[in-house]
């Protein structure tokens, strides 16, 4: 039978509990979660600084693409600048070649027309020998007149052979300008092809410039995209801590509000057969692999929890308390109970739980050893 005391604190316990507004789960693993939920953030503020110095990196590289892509720009400009001028230049050369041409073929056809001329000449002279001009000469009617036509025939000899000269020197000037225009043509078309070739590579850097610029983008943009998840994480294991800090809170006060409660004492208490075997089935999920002090100290803090009035009052509400043992939660329990897999060294340190011995005291949680936990150290658990 229950004493009137148990059942008022355990009405007190319950209505602060609904007053604060949150179900309080007094398990020995709430602060491994607390910080393991502390390192997992870290992690991730670590991965998020990571991504964020990562993004620097590529805004820098970036910004460096632009302003190489800024440069190649302007020197695709000036290129397509020269490139323009030079096609100027051709133009012009090639209307100078045509004029030069075109004054070419005249020279030509004033020099044919001047051998033509020489020809007749020569063949008049030579049919008609030297008689011609003599008789001119001597026909002369003073010795005045006969040395006007003397001078006549000297000048239009005098004549031919300058014009003669003249176009041939014409000609040969003409013939070398063309052949400087076409030279230079040459070296315009030769620096044109240069100047394209140019053009075409700065258009390449231009193009592939462009094209990382884009893949950076996209990079920074899946970057962003990660950081903001990494944000998001963060967010939820801040809250996530913050719940558990506050559980943990709640978890010692239990245990401080269990060690001044009033505690029934172990005679008051009847053990069924399967109050046994789920006592030793919860010592072998927890403490299997545990020395036999270890699986005690288990079977122990069940008990003391028992026998407090903060705590369900049978083997099973205390076992199956929502959250309480981990392995409870996970199944693992339940097909450990279903198969018989208790041993026998779990067996008796349930038997010696259940006749009141206790090697942790009044403790009423365990867990695996953390920095600045203090308590009853057992194999890999520390009892408080």
């Amino acid at each position: 039978m229950k004493k009137a005391p148990k059942i008022v604190l355990s009405i007190v316990v319950a209505m602060s509990v609904l007053m604060s507004g949150t179900v309080v789960q007094a398990t020995g693993s709430t602060l491994d979660k607390l910080n393991k939920a502390k390192e997992e953030k870290n992690q991730t503020q670590s991965a998020l600084n990571t991504k964020k110095n990562q993004i620097d990196d590529l805004q820098d590289t970036k910004e460096g693409l632009k302003g190489e892509l800024n440069s190649f720009n302007s020197k695709l400009t000036q290129v397509s600048d020269n490139l323009e001028e030079l096609e100027t230049q051709i133009d012009e050369k090639n209307e100078e070649i045509t004029e030069t041409q075109a004054a070419l073929d005249e020279a030509k056809k004033t020099e044919e027309h001047q051998y033509e001329c020489m020809k007749k000449r020569i063949k008049f002279m030579y049919e008609r020998g030297d008689t011609a001009y003599l008789e001119m000469m001597f026909s002369s009617a003073s010795f005045g007149e006969f040395l006007n036509k003397t001078e006549y025939v000297n000048k239009v000899s005098e004549y031919d052979q300058r014009m003669l000269r003249e176009y041939q020197e014409t000609k040969e000037l003409i013939a070398e300008k063309e052949a400087d225009l076409q030279q230079e043509k040459v070296d315009l078309d030769d620096m044109k092809a240069q100047v394209e070739a140019k053009q075409k590579e700065v258009q390449a850097l231009v193009a592939q410039t462009s094209s990382n610029i884009a893949g950076y983008s996209s990079q920074i943009s899946a970057a962003e995209q990660e950081a903001l998840l990494y944000e998001a994480k963060m967010a939820e294991q801040e809250a996530n801590i913050a719940a558990l800090k506050k559980q943990y809170e709640q978890e010692l006060a239990l245990s401080r509000l269990s060690a001044a409660s009033a505690k029934r004492d172990i005679s008051q208490v009847t053990f069924s057969e399967t109050d046994r075997t789920m006592l030793a089935t919860i010592i072998y999920c927890e403490a299997g692999g545990e020395p036999y002090a270890g699986k005690l100290a288990v079977g122990a803090v069940v008990v003391n929890r028992l026998l407090s009035s903060v705590y369900p009052d049978t083997i099973t509400g205390v076992i199956y308390q929502r959250k309480q043992f981990s392995p409870v939660g996970s199944g693992r329990f339940d097909l450990a109970l279903a198969n018989g897999k208790a041993t026998s060294s779990c067996y008796q340190a349930a038997d010696e739980a259940m006749q009141g011995n206790t090697n942790v005291g009044n403790c009423v949680y365990f867990r695996t050893p953390i920095e600045g936990l203090t308590g009853i150290s057992i194999g890999g658990h520390i009892f408080y």
